[in-house]
C-alpha cells in the first residue's frame, strides 16, 4: 500500500498540534536532535513544497493532458499534507531541542525559537486547511488550482517560512567536500577561474545536501512518495544551474580554455540526467500506488542524479589538482564502484554460464550453471537496483524449479537475453564511465 501520511481528525484550530501525534506519526524521520541538521530540513521541506506547486505539472506528470481537468487531484492534497505534517514533526523536535541547555548549534543560525513558535501557527493553518479538503474527495482541477494558489501566496508572504528557507540555502553551500574545499584554498589557479567556481561550486553543494536527505530516507526505509517534493526542488535548482552556466559560457573569453570545456560539460551532463530523471523515472510517479514500484523509480533518480553531480565536482577539481578521483572526493564512490565492478563480473560469468548450459542442457553445464546463480543470489544480486532484483530472482525461481530440458531450454534463452539487457544497463552506470569491461580480466 502507497503510504503518504496519516489522516486522523486530531486538528482542533484553537490548538497547534498534539504532541502525542508528533512524536508517533506514521513519518520515521532519521534526523539527529541537532539544530543545524533540523532548521536545514525545515527549510528544505518548506521550498520542496514551493517548488512542487510550481513545477510538479511539468515535472512528474504524464505528458497525455486529456484527462488532466476531469482526473481526481486528491493524491497532490495528499503530498501537500505530508509535507506539511513533516515540517511539523520536524518542528516540534526543534522546538524540543531548543529546550535542551546542553544543546548549542555549529555554526551561527537566524533561527529562535520564536521563529519555531511562529512557524507552528503558519503550519497549523494550512494543515488544517488541508485536512477539511481531503474529506472532501475526490478534488478537481479547481479546487487543486484553489490550494494550490493559496498556499502559495501563505509560504511566500510569511517572514518566518523565508526564515528558515534563507538560512537551508545558506547551511547547504558549505556541503561541498572538505578535501574539495582544501584543494581551492590550498591552490594558486587564475582569479577569474577561482571567482568562478566560488559561485558554481556551492549551487553544486546546495543540491547533493538536498539528495542527501533523499538518500537517508531510502536507507532508512521512511516513505518515498513525499520526496517528490525534494526532487522539485532538486529540478528548480538544477535549472537554475544550468541557466548560470550556459549564460558564463555566452560571456566566456576564452573557449579553448580548460575551465570553459568543464562548465561545458557539466551543463551538458547535467540536462541529459534531468532528462532521463524527470522525463522517466519520476513521470507519473503522483499517481503510482505500491510502495515497490515506488522506491525502484526513488532509488534509480537519486542514483543518476548524485552520482553524476558527484562526477562533476571531480571534474572542477581536477582543473586544480589534475591526480584527484571521485572517491577522494566522496569516500562512498569507491565503495559504489567497486560493487558495480564486482556485479557486472557475476553477471558476465552467470551469463557464460547460461548460455554454455543453452546450448548444452546436461548435468554438468546445468549444474555449473545452478552454482553460479546461486551465488549470485545469495551476495551479488543487493549491487542491483531495486527494479532488477525481482525479475532476476522471478528467473532463479523457474531454473531451479524446471526440471524437464525441452521447457528449460527456452527459460534459459529468455534469460540470456535478460541478462545481456542488465549487463548493458549497469555498464552504463555513472561510476563505470571510465571503467571499460574488459571479459578477461
Amino acid at each position: 500500500m502507497e503510504l503518504v501520511a496519516p489522516f486522523t481528525n486530531i486538528f482542533n484550530t484553537g490548538s497547534i498540534l498534539s504532541a502525542e501525534l508528533l512524536e508517533n506519526t506514521a513519518f520515521p524521520l532519521a534526523a539527529e536532535h541537532d539544530i543545524d541538521d533540523l532548521v536545514f530540513e525545515i527549510g528544505l521541506w518548506l521550498s520542496g513544497l514551493e517548488s512542487f506547486l510550481h513545477t510538479h505539472e511539468q515535472s512528474f506528470e504524464h505528458k497525455n493532458r486529456v484527462n488532466e481537468v476531469t482526473r481526481d487531484w486528491t493524491k497532490e492534497f495528499r503530498l501537500t499534507y505530508s509535507a506539511l505534517i513533516i515540517c511539523s514533526k520536524l518542528n516540534f523536535r526543534l522546538k524540543k531541542t531548543f529546550a535542551e541547555p546542553r544543546v548549542s548549534s555549529g555554526t551561527l543560525l537566524s533561527i529562535d525559537v520564536e521563529d519555531s513558535d511562529d512557524l507552528s501557527f503558519v503550519l497549523r493553518d494550512a494543515i488544517t486547511i488541508n485536512d477539511g479538503m481531503i474529506r472532501a474527495e475526490p478534488l478537481k482541477f479547481e479546487e487543486w488550482k484553489v490550494w494550490n494558489n493559496l498556499l502559495a501566496e501563505k509560504l511566500r508572504s510569511s517572514v518566518v517560512v523565508r526564515n528558515f528557507i534563507d538560512q537551508a540555502d545558506r547551511s547547504a553551500e558549505d556541503y561541498l567536500p572538505t578535501s574539495l574545499r582544501t584543494i581551492l584554498q590550498s591552490k594558486k589557479i587564475p582569479f577569474a577561474d577561482h571567482a568562478d567556481l566560488n559561485l558554481i561550486l556551492p549551487r553544486f553543494a546546495k543540491i547533493l545536501k538536498s539528495l542527501s536527505i533523499v538518500g537517508r530516507m531510502l536507507r532508512n526505509d521512511e516513505p518515498l512518495k513525499p520526496t517528490l517534493l525534494i526532487f522539485s526542488k532538486v529540478y528548480e535548482q538544477t535549472q537554475e544551474l544550468i541557466s548560470y552556466i550556459n549564460n558564463r559560457l555566452a560571456r566566456f573569453p576564452d573557449e579553448e580554455a580548460e575551465l570553459f570545456n568543464s562548465l561545458d560539460a557539466a551543463s551538458y551532463t547535467a540536462s541529459l540526467e534531468l532528462k532521463k530523471v524527470y522525463n522517466q523515472e519520476l513521470t507519473g510517479l503522483v499517481g503510482i500506488r505500491p510502495a515497490p514500484s515506488i522506491y525502484a523509480r526513488i532509488e534509480t533518480a537519486y542514483a543518476l542524479l548524485s552520482d553524476s553531480f558527484q562526477q562533476i565536482l571531480a571534474g572542477f577539481a581536477r582543473l586544480i589538482e589534475p591526480a584527484v578521483s571521485v572517491s577522494d572526493l566522496f569516500p562512498n564512490f569507491r565503495i559504489k564502484l567497486e560493487q558495480s565492478l564486482n556485479l557486472r563480473k557475476q553477471l558476465w560469468r552467470v551469463l557464460q554460464a547460461v548460455q554454455a548450459a543453452e546450448q548444452n542442457p546436461e548435468k554438468k553445464p546445468l549444474d555449473d550453471l545452478k552454482k553460479e546463480l546461486s551465488g549470485f543470489l545469495s551476495e551479488t544480486i543487493g549491487y542491483l537496483f531495486f527494479k532488477d532484483k525481482e525479475t532476476l530472482e522471478r528467473f532463479g525461481e523457474e531454473i531451479f524449479a524446471t526440471t524437464d530440458k525441452k521447457d528449460l531450454v527456452p527459460i534459459l534463452h529468455r534469460f540470456g537475453t535478460y541478462l545481456e539487457t542488465l549487463s548493458g544497463q549497469v555498464n552504463m552506470r555513472n561510476v563505470l564511465a571510465n571503467h571499460p569491461f574488459e571479459p578477461n580480466n
